[in-house]
């Protein structure tokens, strides 16, 4: 038997056409929702997630609720045999209630129809809702029900007795809710009997309990049946806001009319950048302007400073004969690396990670294991300055061959770096080695991860004195925490001068431990020369480290 809502009389009233908000009447009578291409991209993706806890930051208006709404109603109109069951909307205004049903009301008449069913209109009635101190009241509520025995009510404000309901369960604009915690806290008491909790808002600011409830989520405390997936403003327009919006206000679609509609609302905000990307780009704001207390990363510093490799060459080393070179670093290899490479755990799992630079930066190469509960240690940092793209991807490739169950990587691809982390990607596979485009958009999505991981102490770095200046070299720019491009103009040696070299690695690392590909074993081989795997050995093509021909190619 389906679990109903327990109404305290019949029914009010059902509510007239008129009754619905006016982005419920303007859905055309001819809308289909089986129809293929009703959904945009993002909120067929949406729709179509099944884990039990889902989380959804997103712009403002990029259109999650219709699409949840959508499959929420696909559910209530199911029989219990099919998954069928009940569907409780709670919105932060009665407002976002009565446009939730409404899109209900306009899908179930073409599902009902399709499945012989009956369906009720919109009814307005009373929700007997009761406080943690025993007291009774009555709240205005929302509900369509099926044939199915099934329903879908929303709630016109958060109801105390949330504990109380049995079915999906969807909490709209959760981070504006007077009380967000509770409404959490509240609705994960549901899943004792396979309910299912999607939780759908924008931001609010990064201390409100939805992004911390987000971060947790991400972080693996909610375990793998719970899953994050950010909707921006940016992600509708590339999948076809602007033309839905043509469509609605019966108007033609043009490239100059997008540009000018882009960036109308983004110029809306005026000088307030952070708001617009807590709005549009699903970033929340700091609320405190401190990125990375000295403590949290003093906390982090456990593992010995000999777990930091440094080679600095100087500028007429590129000048040197290419064998002279490739001999050079392969003895520096194995004097300095193998060590190194030796020290991992066989039996743990282990990501790469680069930040590229050729000359005034350091390039930073590290190897994070991630050990019980998901920690994170930095095993191996290799700090190179000056080091030739060549020698470079002879030292880092070296290094990744040896990783004990590697299971993939990230790398920066941004200018310069873009050669070498294309070359790594095609060497151990393009699903393997993710090349990423440092930008703002990427740092205001990770950079907070990171800076969460040490808060939690669930990282650990070697003692190193620059590591920990690299760290403290991240700082909000206008509103994203980043590592700014800008230099400092006092240094005496602007050769040997960093700018979060190794942050940048470590964000890098922090996001190839969360987007994991199978683990890769290594074995150890016959001895080779130092330092060379002696890859298309015997191919003329190739030379002895695999890359083509230095004529041919360098």
């Amino acid at each position: 038997m389906a679990t109903m809502v327990k109404p305290l009389a019949t029914t009010l009233r059902v509510l007239e056409w008129d009754d619905l908000p006016a982005s419920v009447r303007t859905i055309s009578d001819k809308f289909d929702p089986r129809a293929d291409g009703v959904l945009m991209l993002h909120q067929a993706q949406v729709a179509a997630l099944q884990e039990s806890i889902i989380a959804i930051p997103k712009g403002r208006r990029t259109g999650i609720t219709f699409g949840t709404m959508l499959n929420k109603t696909l559910v209530a109109a199911a029989r219990k045999s099919a998954g069928g069951d009940n569907v409780f909307y709670i919105g932060d205004t009665k407002e976002k209630g009565l446009e939730a049903i409404g899109y209900c009301a306009k899908f179930a008449r073409v599902i009902a129809q399709a499945q012989g069913q009956g369906v009720s209109g919109v009814e307005e009635f009373l929700f007997e809702d009761q406080t943690e101190d025993g007291r009774t009241r009555h709240i205005t509520a929302y509900r369509i029900r099926f044939a199915s025995g099934f329903q879908v009510c929303a709630l016109s404000s958060r109801p105390a007795n949330i504990r109380g309901l049995q079915g999906h369960v969807v909490i709209d604009e959760a981070a504006f809710h007077p009380d967000v915690q509770g409404v959490l806290d509240a609705a994960a008491a549901l899943l004792i009997w396979g309910g299912k909790i999607t939780v759908i808002s924008s931001h609010n600011g990064k201390n409100n309990p939805f992004a911390q409830f987000c971060r947790d989520i991400e972080a693996g405390r909610y375990g793998t049946d719970a899953t994050v997936v950010t909707v921006t403003f940016d992600d509708a327009v590339g999948n076809g806001l602007y033309e839905r919006v043509c469509y609605m206000q019966g108007s033609q679609p043009t490239d100059d009319g997008k540009k000018a509609w882009y960036a109308k609302i983004r110029n809306g905000y005026g000088v307030r950048k952070a708001a617009m990307r807590e709005e549009l780009d699903a970033i929340p704001r700091d609320g405190n302007g401190v990125c990375l207390p000295g403590i949290w990363i003093e906390q982090a510093q456990v593992l010995p400073p000999e777990f930091v490799l440094r080679l600095a060459l100087d500028d007429d080393f590129v000048h040197k004969p290419l064998a002279e070179r490739d001999s050079w670093a392969a003895d520096w290899i194995f004097r300095n690396l193998d060590p190194a490479l030796k020290r991992l755990a066989p039996t743990l799992r282990h990501v790469f990670s680069q930040d590229y630079a050729r000359h005034r930066d350091f390039s930073s190469f590290g190897v994070l294991s991630i050990g019980m509960g998901l920690r994170r240690q930095l095993r191996l940092a290799i700090d190179m300055h000056k080091v030739p793209a060549r020698q470079q991807m002879q030292i880092i490739w070296h290094a990744i061959d040896r990783m004990p169950n590697r299971c993939g990587g990230a790398m920066d691809a941004t200018g310069s770096g873009e050669t070498t982390a294309e070359y790594t990607a095609d060497r151990y596979g393009h699903s393997h080695v993710h090349q990423i485009k440092l930008n703002r958009g990427w740092y205001g999505t990770w950079m907070p991860k990171l800076v969460q991981a040490f808060g939690d102490g669930v990282i650990d770095i070697p003692a190193d004195p620059d590591i920990a200046g690299d760290l403290r070299a991240i700082e909000e720019v206008d509103g994203i925490a980043m590592v700014s491009k800008l230099r400092r103009d006092d240094v005496k040696d602007p050769d040997l001068m960093r700018h979060g070299d190794s942050a940048v690695m470590l964000v890098l690392g922090w996001f190839a431990s969360l987007n994991m590909s199978a683990a890769i074993a290594y074995e150890s081989a016959t001895e080779r020369p130092r330092g060379f795997d002696n890859i298309g050995e015997g191919d003329q093509d190739v030379d002895e480290l695999g890359f083509p021909e230095p004529q041919a190619a360098w």
